[in-house]
């Protein structure tokens, strides 16, 4: 194996913040695998981690969501073999998977699936961990077939990446599934994937939400900008309703007006 390979390596210059570089290629440990990288995802978190290199003036290797081929095992691996096809969410602290190379602990990776390119898998780990966490770490349910069967979910922000790998699930799951989407596209895109209705976060969708026979709902799902969306869940989430983020509001949130509703913000 060569002793160096090329990386995209973040830099302290704002008008060329990425350069390709040759650094040297990562040491695998005895919990790691060794791949040979085939496609990367972009996730806001690289965005937050480019900042933040720029304003430390440091180095560092982006990519989390990555496919490739395993090229290396560690003494303690026993779940993968040299030439598996596998995808994973990678981790901080570490080279990320713009690179030739990336050693990953193989705690956090799985073989990849075999209907997918490997474009489109690594699309996949963030995305779907995050909806993943959300649904079952937080909302409390059961991800199976028909295991929500009877309950309703509003994702705000359906078309997003989480969006999209939620609605997918919620479904799988047998609940009726709302998403909110603003332009033709994104609403012909929800309704691709299986959202049983759509309304427009840019309008009264509270209003539109009555209208549709939704009085009160007890999943909420917030992909965007909590702030902009806080008071209309919280009139719409139901006593002991879960109201759940996935993005850090940057003003406070009225968590008061979900008070007496004893519903909770995940």
């Amino acid at each position: 194996m060569s002793e160096f390979m090329q990386a995209v390596v973040t830099t302290s210059n704002e008008a060329q913040p990425l350069e390709v570089m040759t650094i040297p290629a990562p040491v695998v440990s005895d919990e790691d695998v060794l791949v040979r990288v085939k496609a990367v995802a972009v996730n806001p978190v690289d965005g937050k981690q480019r900042r933040a290199a720029v304003t430390n003036k440091s180095s560092h290797v982006l990519g989390f969501d990555a496919t490739g081929e395993v090229v290396a095992v560690g003494a303690k691996v026993t779940d993968f073999k040299l030439g598996d096809t596998v995808f994973y969410a990678g981790q901080l602290g570490r080279l990320g998977a713009n690179a030739e190379l990336q050693a990953v602990n193989a705690a956090l990776v799985a073989k990849a699936p075999t209907t997918l390119s490997h474009a489109e898998a690594a699309a996949l780990p963030l995305t779907f961990l995050t909806a993943y966490e959300l649904l079952v770490d937080k909302f409390g349910l059961t991800v199976a077939e028909n295991s929500a069967k009877g309950q309703t979910i509003l994702i705000i922000n359906g078309a997003g990446g989480v969006g999209s790998i939620m609605i997918q699930l919620a479904k799988w799951m047998g609940m009726t599934v709302v998403a909110t989407a603003s332009r033709q596209e994104t609403s012909d895109w929800v309704t691709k994937l299986g959202a049983d209705h759509v309304v427009n976060h840019r309008r009264d969708y509270v209003a539109d939400m009555h209208s549709l026979g939704f009085d009160l709902v007890p999943y909420i799902a917030i992909l965007h900008a909590p702030e902009a969306h806080f008071e209309q869940a919280a009139a719409l989430v139901g006593p002991f309703g879960h109201i759940g983020a996935i993005v850090e509001s940057v003003e406070p949130l009225p968590v008061g007006l979900i008070k007496n509703k004893a519903a909770s913000l995940d």
